[in-house]
């Protein structure tokens, strides 16, 4: 996977082939076909695993928000750190995020895909509502909604933002918007 994922990273998807694949983890074509019929079975695996890492990452970190009160200082640096396993803060997630998001693109118009880009965006949008319904307790189930879809709008808008313009949304960039979009959220 993670010859995939850096070919992907490196040079964008299409470019994500058996032979490719084979070259770059150092094996012989045979031994990648062994496991996977052909580039739309070795991607479709591939964006699974990105799917289970990132949304392993949020689970571990959801602990975080029922252990602190949410108005403490460690209440909001455990959501911060929750939030941030979505964005591009580390080379590790740079990759993965890279690497995500060109998988949720090709899911438009590659059907093989879109089971799994429909399991992505229900995995992190279940997240996301729980950390929202945590932050926002006895609001209405409208609320809960709207603010749930805006948090994954402005953490996709970030992460797309600091992938295409690292110089300019870096890391700390990224964690001021976040914190910026928080003090904002509905009493």
């Amino acid at each position: 996977m993670e010859a995939v994922w850096r070919i992907i990273a490196v040079d964008g998807l299409e470019r994500a082939s058996l032979r490719e694949v084979a070259d770059e983890a150092g094996l012989a074509v045979g031994s990648v076909r062994h496991y996977f019929a052909g580039s739309d079975e070795l991607l479709a695996f591939s964006f699974a695993a990105v799917i289970d890492s990132i949304v392993a990452r949020l689970e571990a970190a959801l602990p975080g928000l029922q252990d602190h009160p949410r108005a403490s200082a460690e209440g909001r640096a455990a959501v911060l750190t929750l939030l941030g396993e979505l964005l591009p803060l580390d080379e590790q997630r740079a990759v993965e995020a890279c690497v995500w998001m060109a998988f949720r693109n090709a899911a438009r118009i590659k059907p093989f895909l879109a089971a799994e880009a429909d399991r992505s965006h229900r995995e992190v949008a279940a997240v996301m509502g729980r950390v929202i319904t945590a932050l926002l307790p006895g609001e209405s189930q409208e609320v809960l909604v709207m603010e749930a879809e805006r948090l994954l709008a402005t953490l996709d808008g970030l992460c797309m933002h600091a992938l295409l313009q690292p110089g300019w949304m870096t890391a700390r960039m990224c964690t001021d918007v976040l914190e910026w979009h928080l003090d904002g959220l509905a009493p």
